[in-house]
C-alpha cells in the first residue's frame, strides 16, 4: 500500500555542479525537494520505488546500487541509487533517476530498500495506472519518489517554444498534485502532454495508480517555470 509520495522535477540543473554559476536560480526548488523527501523518510516505508521518464535504453527496472553520472554535462559527478550492491545492472541510470539518486544522496537516505523504474513517454495511461497499482501491492508500506517535469512550452525561449496551452495544463497538474487528486492525474490528456513536452505525465499517472484507495493528502511545495519549463514539487502523506 502506498503510504507516502514525493514528486520532484528532474532537470540536471538541480545538480549545482551542472548549473555552475546559475545554481542559485534553483535553490528554492532544491529546498522543496529536500522537504518532500523528508516526508518519505518520516513515513518509514518498507520499500522506496523511484519512478522517472526514460529513453528506450533506460526503460524498465534498475536495481539498488545502479550507478548514474553527469559527466555528459562536463562535470565529475557520479551517483548511485541507494546502497552499494555486489551485482547491479551494467546499464546506467536514466537521467531522471540519476537526478533522483543525487537528491537521495543529499538526504543521506538510509531507510527502506530502493528500486528504480524508468518509464517511456509513449506508455498509455491505462498501463501507467496498472503499473502503479502493482507497485503499491508489493509491500505493506510503499513510498514513491516520482520524477518528471511539466510542460516545456511556457515561454518563447523554452525548449518547446511558447504554447498558450502550456500554462493552463501546468496549472491543472499543480492543482492535482497539491490536492492528491488521483482521478485528475489519471485523466490527464496524454496527447496534449506529449505536444507540450511534459515528461512527467507517465510517472504522475503511475503515482495515481499507486495512490488509488490510499486516502493520502497532498501539499504543493513548489511551482515555477524558471526556464520556460514547469517544475513542481509536491508531497503526499
Amino acid at each position: 500500500m502506498l503510504v507516502a509520495a514525493a514528486v520532484c522535477p528532474c532537470p540536471p540543473l538541480l545538480v549545482p555542479e551542472v548549473a555552475a554559476g546559475a545554481a542559485h536560480e534553483l535553490d528554492a526548488a532544491r529546498a522543496a525537494c529536500m522537504d518532500a523527501l523528508g516526508v518519505l523518510a518520516a513515513a518509514r516505508p518498507d520499500r522506496l520505488v523511484v519512478v522517472g521518464p526514460a529513453e528506450q535504453s533506460g526503460r524498465g527496472t534498475h536495481a539498488e546500487g545502479t550507478r548514474g553520472s553527469f559527466r555528459g554535462y562536463g562535470v565529475d559527478v557520479d551517483v548511485r541509487l541507494g546502497a552499494e550492491r555486489e551485482e547491479t545492472s551494467p546499464r546506467a541510470l536514466p537521467l531522471s533517476l540519476a537526478v533522483a539518486a543525487w537528491l537521495l544522496e543529499r538526504t543521506a537516505w538510509s531507510g527502506a530498500p530502493i528500486e528504480g523504474l524508468g518509464v517511456g513517454e509513449p506508455l498509455a495511461a491505462e498501463r501507467c495506472i496498472q503499473v502503479g497499482r502493482d507497485i503499491a501491492a508489493r509491500a505493506e508500506r510503499v513510498a514513491l519518489l516520482v520524477m518528471g517535469d511539466a510542460s516545456a512550452c511556457r515561454t518563447l525561449k523554452a525548449p518547446g517554444y511558447l504554447d498558450e496551452r502550456a500554462a493552463p495544463f501546468d496549472a491543472e497538474v499543480a492543482r492535482a498534485l497539491g490536492a492528491a487528486d488521483v482521478a485528475a492525474l489519471e485523466a490527464l490528456d496524454t496527447e496534449l502532454a506529449y505536444e507540450l513536452k511534459a515528461s512527467g505525465r507517465a510517472p504522475w499517472q503511475v503515482l495515481a495508480g499507486a495512490a488509488e484507495g490510499a486516502g493520502l493528502d497532498g501539499r504543493l511545495l513548489y511551482d515555477d517555470a524558471p526556464y520556460g519549463v514547469g517544475y513542481m514539487v509536491a508531497a503526499w502523506s
